[in-house]
């Protein structure tokens, strides 16, 4: 089955034109791989004056980060059934804005450690073979059936 734009819509809580990766490119209980051309669209709902500054790569991490919940960590593995980021640490930025790119983003998203509560994580968004923004981030899981949105989703 291939998890496209369709299918990422579906499974996390992001819709509309915030639902910003295209597609998983790759995915194990280890990493996800995501690709995302939605940083030159002009609809992009995070730009500002016109332009996406570098940092709104932390939101595409965000979303590889929900994939990886819905594929691994959602109700049906008897994980989370929402989370929300809680903190961005150590992050590097190689550029100012993501627009000026013309080649589609890759999302990485490496699976650090978990428990119960919590999911850690380090990220990189790339262009080709060009690492631009990178980091490490920790979600806050909740497990209430009362919980926005759709099964292992980020907020």
């Amino acid at each position: 089955m291939r998890l496209d734009h369709t299918w990422i819509a579906a499974h996390i809580p992001h819709q509309g034109q915030m639902c910003l990766l295209d597609e998983v490119l790759a995915h194990s209980p280890e990493e996800i791989l995501c690709r995302a051309s939605s940083h030159r669209s002009m609809l992009n709902p995070l730009r500002s004056a016109g332009r996406l500054h570098a940092l709104c790569a932390i939101e595409y991490a965000a979303q590889a980060a929900a994939i990886y919940g819905a594929l691994y960590g959602g109700p049906a593995a008897g994980g989370a059934t929402f989370g929300m980021l809680a903190s961005v640490r150590d992050v590097s930025l190689e550029l100012t804005h993501l627009d000026e790119l013309g080649e589609d983003l890759i999302v990485s998203v490496r699976n650090t450690g978990a428990d119960a509560n919590i999911c850690m994580f380090e990220f990189t968004v790339s262009s080709g073979s060009r690492p631009l923004v990178s980091g490490r981030g920790s979600i806050v899981l909740k497990h209430s059936s009362a919980a926005v949105g759709r099964g292992g989703g980020v907020s």
